[in-house]
Formats: C-alpha cells, structure tokens, sequence
C-alpha cells in the first residue's frame, strides 16, 4: 500500500512539473507568439525557469528609472563583450520593438553619450570584475549633462551582470552556436528575445499542451485550444468580408511590411564587435599573491545577504527579492549532485572571479570536482565565448543533458552574484565616501 501511494504521488509530481512547463510555454506562445531558446534549455527546472523569467521580466520591462530602449541596449552592450550572437540579436530586435532608434545599432559610437559611459565599468565587470571600484562610480554620477542617477546605475549594472552570466549559459549550452534568427511572427514584428510574460500569473490561457517537446516553436501548436480556433475562425471570417474591397491595400501595405522587416533583420545581424571597444581587453588570473595590488574579495567583508541584498532593494524596489528568490532556487533543485558538490562548484566559481570564503575548506572542491569539470566551469564562467573555439573544445557529453543544465545553472548564478557584489561594493564605498 506505502509502495502505491508512493508511485500515485511520483506520477503527479511529475505531471504537476508537466503542467508547470506546459503553462509557462503555453502563456509565451499566447503573449509573443515564440519560446526562446534558453526557457527551452531550462524547462527540465521549471520552478527556476519560473524565477528566471519574472527576474527578467521585471528588469527590460517593469516600471524602472531607464527607458526600455536604455535597458535592451544595454543588454546588447553586455552580450556583445562576450561576442553572443544570439543575445545581441534577440536584443537588438526588442530595441527596435519598443521604440529604439535603429541608428543606434550601427556601432557604440551612434548611442548616447550616457551610454557610451557605461562601456568601461561593462567591460570590467564582464571580464575582470575584481577591479571595479567606488572611481569608476564617481566618474558615472558626476558627469555633467551626461550622468547617471544613482537610481539608474544600479538598474544598469543589473542588467549587465544578468547578461554577462545568461552569456555563460548560451555558450554552456551551445545556444549560440546553432543559433539561426527566429522565424517572423504572423503579425510582422521582430522575434522576442524571452517569454517575459510566462511568470506574470496569469491563468486565463488555453488548454494546457500535452508534453513540451512537443510543441515549443511551433505556432500551429495553439491550434489545439478550441479559443484560438474560435479566433482563428473569427479572423479568417472578417478578413473574407474585406477582401474584395481592400485587396489593393493590402497587397501594398504587405509589401511595405516586408521591406521593413528585411531592413529590421538586416540591423539585428549587427556584428557584436561593433558595440565594444577595447576587444582584447579579457579574462586573466585573479592575482592572489601578497605583493599584488589586488585584494582577495571576503564574504565575510561583503555579503550579498548582509549588505548586497538591502542595498540593491533600496535602490531599486524589490529587484533583490527577485535575485534573491533566483540565487535560491538554483541551489534548491533536485539534482544528483550533492549538495557539498553545489557548493564546491559555486565557491570555486567565486573563487577564480576573487571572492573567498573563510570559513570553507577548499581542498574539498579537488575531492568533489574533477579535473575536466574543473575546467570546463572556469571556461564557461570567464571567457564562456572561447569555449567553442577550437583551442578549447569543452563538454560535459558525460553528463546528461538535465544534469548539464543543472550545471550551467549555476555557473550563471555564481557569476551573477559575484558581478553584482563587486558593483554594490563599489557603490556602497562611494556612499560612504
């Protein structure tokens, strides 16, 4: 009786994670009309997908001090330092998509000065967080015409340290390599880069669908809900009553359409060399010998719980429940590692970036990581863009693809967390100063 029991309740968990992923799909086919590429990749962890996308969401599109083309030109400004072609992309077609000027996407030098200002703290952070200091923060605040609010930077640094670490993961997953631009949706608009409305808990969709795999880019896929063929009957009817008298109109404003969106795809294949400056500026060592003039990073100094968190929600309502709510989830999902091995790869990912811990013993990440594990999270968290390259094929074909994810998860997180300490610390000793 315990054994039935037992596989009842197996069978709806599983169906209940089913569900979970069916629903966040379902609401991105409805909202935009796309899944992308990385919900895909993280649907085997619907409860951290779900965390991602509100995350995300909240940050390109929720109210904030910077405008939403600020925000995704900033994204493409940090995917860009990593060369992510699909990142810079997707992005550059949300730019387009709220209202950004497409001059800016010939190159850095056609944004803002503003923007331009936030080269130099973008490059660090991306690559050597460690030397981000309360300097580069003045020279942001205190620029003339051209400087930041307090307000503002810390939304920018956000979202410059959630692009740099998403990089890692595209790469860790092999997204950007067998990245083709999307398909244009029926209405003509430019591809989506995230479901950003899969998290937003609205439960007025369609039937849920059966399996995922099933149906994750494919529009006819609606075609199963009785609402959208409702639509879809109601549409085709209206359009059937217009034809004859707006044939001629049509066929115009069609062709004017697709000339648009020819010049819209050709703008989002911008070269991502085009919106960074100093390109062999890149990953090297971090420095831990006395003599160096750079410091090791303590937790036990600057926490995320006990300074980065508050800091970062004062400055920007309710952003650090949302990273804190990601930093958590990721750590929490079933997976067959352990839980010392979760630790081991997160503090070593800490650890290559500077950031120590004094009170844990690192010979345990030799004993738990193996080597090639070891050099394959270095990669992927420092210079993920290299690692399709043929100097450094890495791969983790051992492991199956969920526990990959898993992986890459957090290499994502780690470095997330890491990026914004250097950035709030930065910011805090300008505070203070």
């Amino acid at each position: 009786m315990t054994n039935l029991i037992s596989s009842v309740c197996t069978r709806v968990m599983v169906n209940s994670e089913k569900e979970r992923v069916s629903l966040l799909f379902m609401k991105a086919l409805v909202s935009r009309g796309s899944v992308d590429a990385v919900s895909q990749q993280m649907a085997p962890h619907p409860q951290y997908l779900e965390s991602f996308l509100r995350t995300q969401h909240y940050i390109l599109h929720m109210d904030g001090p910077l405008p939403l083309p600020y925000r995704h030109y900033i994204a493409i400004m940090a995917a860009a330092r990593h060369h992510c072609n699909y990142l810079v992309y997707l992005h550059s077609a949300q730019f387009l998509r709220v209202g950004g000027d497409p001059l800016w996407l010939q190159g850095l030098e056609a944004a803002p000065p503003r923007l331009r200002l936030l080269d130099h703290i973008n490059k660090v952070l991306a690559h050597q967080p460690w030397l981000t200091a309360c300097s580069h923060i003045q020279t942001l605040l205190k620029s003339g015409e051209q400087c930041w609010s307090l307000a503002e930077l810390v939304q920018a640094v956000v979202i410059l340290a959630h692009c740099h670490s998403l990089c890692s993961f595209v790469f860790g997953c092999d997204t950007d390599s067998d990245f083709v631009p999307l398909s244009k949706s029926p209405n003509g608009t430019p591809p989506t880069f995230c479901p950003f409305d899969a998290a937003n808990g609205n439960t007025n969709v369609p039937q849920l669908l059966a399996a995922p795999s099933e149906h994750i880019t494919r529009r006819r896929s609606l075609d199963s809900s009785c609402d959208m063929v409702c639509l879809k009957e109601r549409i085709q009817k209206s359009q059937e009553e217009r034809e004859k008298r707006e044939e001629r109109l049509l066929q115009t404003q069609t062709l004017q359409q697709t000339d648009m969106e020819e010049e819209e795809e050709m703008i989002c294949f911008a070269d991502p060399s085009r919106f960074i400056t100093d390109p062999d500026f890149c990953y090297q060592e971090f420095a831990r010998r006395e003599e160096d003039h750079f410091q090791v990073f303590r937790v036990q100094d600057y926490s995320w719980e006990d300074h980065g968190f508050s800091l970062v929600n004062r400055l920007y309502s309710d952003i650090g429940h949302l990273l804190d709510d990601r930093f958590r989830s990721v750590t929490t999902l079933p997976s067959l590692h352990s839980p010392d091995m979760k630790r081991a790869i997160w503090n070593y990912i800490h650890c290559v970036l500077g950031i120590r811990y004094d009170d844990y013993d690192y010979g345990e990440v030799n004993q738990l990581l193996e080597r090639d594990l070891k050099l394959y999270i270095k990669a992927v968290a420092c210079f993920p863009d290299a690692t399709k390259t043929s100097v450094c094929p890495l791969s983790l074909t051992p492991i199956k693809t969920s526990e990959r994810i898993h992986v890459n998860l957090l290499i994502m997180e780690a470095r997330l967390q890491a990026e914004l300490l250097y950035a709030l610390r930065a910011i805090t000793q300008y505070m203070i100063a």
